[in-house]
């Protein structure tokens, strides 16, 4: 599959649909706190995108085997596609990345965040901002001209140079009518290799940072990413529009600051 330019309008529906997953974030933060399950946070979720935004949520029956729930919630060793589950409780000192994608009027918006349960380990802490820093130094780069190869490497270098491992089987994604469009955006790299975007390009960069080794495997549910050594994992995502000057960020939380 090419990849796509979107269209004016196109990038008025992206823009739409980055706004209300962004939201969906937003409304959440205030039930992620121990006790809750992820089962909870999936339903709340779910029936805020569907009855308040008059939206789809993406994940719901996405995929081979189907994705059972709305959201991913990825708890602690949990990298990427953890599955809502009654059975998870949150508990003091976790973190969890919720990740949300809606789909409104064809367009999807795709974002995650990690949430803190309660107060967290100070090394915990760490890992969640440097991983948050890594997307963040990325995003400061992104403009016409600029290599896949020069947003993996930013990422790379600062999360390895705060002795902390990139995943490496899963990555960013260019994003529009379709959940996952061409091209695809791995978050390490050599500067000034790879395709270079252009105007009107939609992508996702999402990093998962983890504290120890990179190594991951799925667990037999063929959804759940876990670090092999369980040590902790992080990931932050924002879907991207390229602009002629530099970069919009269409999930942009009222918290953050481009």
């Amino acid at each position: 599959m090419a990849v796509t330019i979107k269209t004016p309008d196109e990038i008025e529906k992206m823009r739409v649909a980055g706004r209300l997953a962004a939201q969906v974030l937003e409304m959440i933060e205030e039930h992620v706190v121990p006790g809750i399950t992820t089962g909870e946070i999936d339903r709340i979720c779910h029936d805020y995108i569907v009855n308040v935004q008059d939206a789809i949520p993406a994940p719901l029956n996405y995929g081979h085997p189907p994705f059972p729930k709305s959201i991913c919630t990825s708890v602690n060793h949990v990298i990427c596609h953890g599955i809502p589950s009654d059975e998870k409780k949150l508990k003091k000192g976790d973190v969890v990345n919720i990740d949300v994608t809606v789909i409104k009027d064809g367009y999807h918006g795709d974002t995650s965040k990690m949430f803190y349960v309660g107060e967290v380990p100070a090394h915990i802490d760490r890992l969640c901002k440097i991983t948050q820093e890594c997307l963040y130094k990325a995003i400061e780069i992104v403009k016409p001209g600029t290599t896949l190869g020069d947003i993996g490497h930013i990422i790379q270098q600062h999360a390895e140079s705060n002795h902390y491992s990139v995943v490496r089987e899963f990555c960013g994604h260019g994003i529009g009518a379709g959940f996952h469009e061409e091209p695809q955006i791995v978050h390490y790299g050599k500067p000034g290799t790879g395709m270079a975007v252009k105007e009107g390009m939609c992508f996702t960069i999402e990093p998962m940072i983890n504290q120890g080794k990179a190594a991951c495997k799925i667990l037999g549910d063929q959804w759940t990413v876990i670090t092999k050594d369980r040590k902790a994992s992080a990931q932050w995502e924002h879907t991207l529009l390229v602009t002629k000057t530099g970069v919009e960020v269409l999930t942009k939380r009222n918290e953050e600051k481009f």
